[in-house]
């Protein structure tokens, strides 16, 4: 058995080394085309930026009005108070590439509708939170906060608003409070009134701490107050009447006449009758 199945083997490998084999080739795919390179201007080429002016969209728009905002706001905190045309600016700024679509949309709606932007005339200056200039306007402003139950001003404020702040800061060292919130940090300023320095007792500074008011309004303070026979502090400023005006009131003749006084030679009497 195992003989005829080596014949039959042998004959089959001698049959297939006798026939021809046909090996078929692959088609070769051909390699995808190379994307064309776009033709940059020699003007784009040599400007990188002149490039993000066309490209950028209004991404860029919004790039160039925070320059021009972090640059006035500098210009500012400097000293620098006069104002600035529109080339003036982009000049100052490094951004006179900006296309002529980008300087409209700054001139038309950008700086008008800035909060930190104002315009005087044609021309721009910053706005800032606070009007003031030197160390008088300062105090001036801390005062009137005081007197009128305002509070304090932010220091962030006060930084963004005074030219040359640290240095007017120091000068008013001894005639302001700092104190820090507690909520977010932030420092706030406040006028420092010497006349209000008197001491008070550790007991009744606990007693002040410990006193929770949130979630009260004045009126339910008040209400408090005087059911515990406290009188809250009223207004004692000077009052004003109001002047009222006299209105005169035009008075009518009243002339008696008869009813009949003006028929008189038409009209007949019948007493007798």
């Amino acid at each position: 058995m195992e003989r005829q199945l080596m014949k039959e083997r042998n004959a089959f490998l001698k049959k297939a080394l006798e026939t021809p084999l046909e090996v078929k080739k692959r088609p070769q795919i051909p390699p995808p085309p190379e994307p064309q390179k776009k033709k940059v201007p020699k003007s784009l080429a040599s400007d990188p930026n002149a490039y993000k002016t066309v490209s950028g969209g209004s991404q860029y728009k919004f790039g160039v009005l925070a320059r021009i905002v972090r640059h006035m706001k500098t210009r500012h905190q400097d000293g620098e108070m006069h104002p600035l045309s529109i080339d003036e600016i982009l000049d100052e700024t490094n951004q006179l590439n900006a296309g002529p679509k980008v300087k409209q949309w700054l001139v038309t709606e950008a700086l008008p509708n800035n909060p930190k932007v104002q315009e005087v005339e044609g021309k721009y200056l910053f706005k800032p939170p606070l009007p003031v200039r030197d160390r008088k306007s300062l105090l001036k402003l801390l005062r009137q906060h005081d007197m009128k139950g305002h509070g304090g001003v932010l220091l962030d404020d006060i930084q963004e608003s005074l030219p040359h702040c640290d240095k007017v800061m120091k000068q008013l060292d001894k005639e302001i409070l700092r104190v820090v919130r507690q909520t977010d940090k932030k420092q706030i300023i406040f006028y420092h009134d010497k006349g209000i320095n008197f001491p008070v007792e550790k007991e009744f500074q606990q007693l002040w701490r410990n006193t929770s008011v949130d979630g009260l309004q004045d009126d339910n303070i008040e209400e408090y107050l005087n059911k515990q026979g406290i009188k809250s502090m009223q207004d004692t400023g000077p009052k004003i009447k109001p002047i009222r005006k006299k209105v005169r009131k035009s008075r009518s003749r009243a002339t008696k006449i008869s009813d009949n006084e003006h028929m008189q030679h038409v009209l007949q009497t019948y007493d007798d009758a």
